[in-house]
């Protein structure tokens, strides 16, 4: 698989990442071992976790496999910390917490550094200074070797690169920045991704299949009872996008995708995986054979064309102030 720059950095990861969101609590060891396996194989490296997903569980099974499946050298482990299970407080962005998570991280991964650690969201209560000086003490002592931000906004994402650049021999300049994006959801080119272009940040899209939406699994109202859709604590995850502008995208990946004998799967990630400022989308998939399908879009770039056609049917209503996409 293709490796790319993440960023302004000398670290390289594979155009695909793969995610483990459902991991320890909707995928278990088996599953997800066959998922490395895969993933490993095909020249995958990038792989990415969190310290609330599963609770934990996912980091703590991403060790097992780690441990006596696939050697820790060949991949770019990558972890958020930031998230907490309050409602009164629903992100920490404080030093103590972050690096106490980042501890338990480790511990549960069985590392002593990850490659790249992200803060999972922007704390509004939590100086932003104090939030990135937890960055750079990580990776002083080695814990992480680079760092990254995850859900921050144009104007929070700007700030706070701003900040680490001010003083590039003392402060760790932000690699990389997650958020979700694809052809369902393009809110990213409003503000975040001209952010991230100018400044050298890397985007690494979430959920680019649309939440599993793109697959076309959920076409003229379809709800597998095995897909996401269908479970009850994710059923809310997926419902935003069955709505009917949704629809009209989606009939028109599977117009695509027959034009260019693929699946609606290959060309919606070939379509966000080259998007301007993209370093690899990050695919969660809940099987081997998923991910096998994900994988085979290594082959695959779209025609200008088809591009320029899922561009329009696709495009969001961004209106005042905007930016000219088409500079990119």
């Amino acid at each position: 698989m293709e490796q790319r720059h993440l960023g302004r950095t000398g670290l390289r990861v594979s155009r695909i990442g793969l995610g483990t969101l459902t991991w320890g609590r909707d995928t278990g060891e088996a599953d997800a071992a066959d998922l490395m396996k895969v993933f490993w194989e095909a020249g995958g490296t990038l792989v990415d976790t969190a310290d609330v997903y599963g609770d934990g569980e996912s980091e703590y099974l991403l060790g097992r496999l780690l441990d006596g499946l696939v050697p820790r050298r060949d991949l770019v482990i990558a972890t958020k910390a930031g998230r907490v299970p309050d409602p009164e407080r629903r992100c920490d962005g404080s030093r103590g917490h972050l690096l106490d998570a980042l501890d338990d991280s480790l511990a549960r991964l069985g590392t002593d550094h990850v490659d790249l650690w992200q803060v999972h969201a922007f704390d509004p209560t939590t100086p932003l200074e104090e939030t990135l000086g937890a960055l750079d003490i990580a990776v002083s002592s080695g814990r992480a070797r680079y760092a990254g931000v995850a859900g921050f906004c144009g104007w929070q994402l700007a700030k706070a690169a701003t900040w680490q650049l001010a003083q590039p021999t003392v402060r760790t300049r932000l690699a990389a920045t997650q958020m979700e994006y694809s052809l369902l959801q393009r809110g990213v080119e409003r503000e975040v991704l001209h952010a991230a272009l100018d400044l050298g940040i890397g985007l690494l899209p979430s959920s680019p299949l649309g939440r599993g939406v793109l697959t076309g699994k959920y076409r003229k109202g379809a709800v597998p009872p095995d897909s996401r859709g269908a479970s009850e604590h994710l059923a809310p995850f997926v419902q935003p996008y069955l709505d009917e502008a949704a629809g009209h995208i989606v009939e028109a990946l599977a117009t695509a995708a027959d034009g260019l004998a693929a699946t609606p799967l290959e060309v919606a990630l070939a379509w966000v995986r080259d998007r301007p400022g993209v370093i690899a989308p990050i695919v969660g998939a809940r099987t081997a054979q998923q991910l096998t399908a994900a994988l085979s879009v290594e082959s695959l770039t779209l025609p200008d064309e088809i591009c320029r056609a899922l561009d329009d049917v696709s495009a969001p209503e961004h209106r005042y102030p905007d930016h000219d996409w088409s500079t990119l």
